[in-house]
């Protein structure tokens, strides 16, 4: 009999000096982000950059995609409402339906190439949905990805539609376009 061991994921640590000057929001951030074994670090660091595009005291990372039915990140209330759902991807439109039903707020960030096809496809059922949507760079997101490391600190400023990261490595600026409010 053979046995097959599950791939374990692998951890990021990131120390996030993080300044909001969109939402005036400032914060010193300590996440640990596991790399799921299908995940690619590209999208990764799409769902870092939507982690800070919405921190706040209450956001967590979930089980994302180990769970199925559980966003990327959300905050929950006590009582265990979802109270913001937020998924990185292209996710299909049922998924989406069911996530404007589960949270009082959805928001959907985007990263690669295929999103203009997948918008093509699906954007007049989703700009009727309710959830925010909003379409990172895909050059940007995958320099953020090169200058990647398993423990790393960096400082994130955002202003407008677009965030400075720098690291130790080097720089880079993510930019971002709202395709559905």
């Amino acid at each position: 009999m053979e046995f097959t061991m599950a791939i374990k994921p692998t951890i990021y640590k990131l120390r996030i000096a993080l300044s909001d000057l969109e939402r005036n929001y400032y914060d010193s951030l300590s996440l640990t982000v596991a790399l799921h074994p299908s995940e690619t670090l590209t999208r990764m660091m799409a769902r870092v950059m939507a982690f800070c595009l919405n921190a706040t005291p209450d956001l967590t990372f979930t089980k994302g995609l180990s769970e199925q039915d559980e966003p990327d990140i959300w905050i929950k209330s006590y009582d265990d409402k979802i109270k913001l759902w937020i998924e990185t991807g292209e996710p299909v439109v049922d998924r989406v339906k069911k996530a404007v039903r589960s949270a009082e707020l959805v928001r959907l960030y985007t990263f690669n190439s295929k999103t203009d096809v997948w918008w093509s496809q699906n954007g007049a059922k989703l700009s009727q949905s309710g959830a925010q949507i909003t379409r990172f760079d895909p050059n940007s997101i995958i320099r953020m990805a090169e200058l990647a490391n398993r423990t790393m600190d960096c400082s994130v400023t955002i202003t407008g539609q677009s965030a400075y990261v720098a690291v130790a490595d080097g720089e880079c600026e993510i930019t971002w376009e709202v395709l559905c409010e």
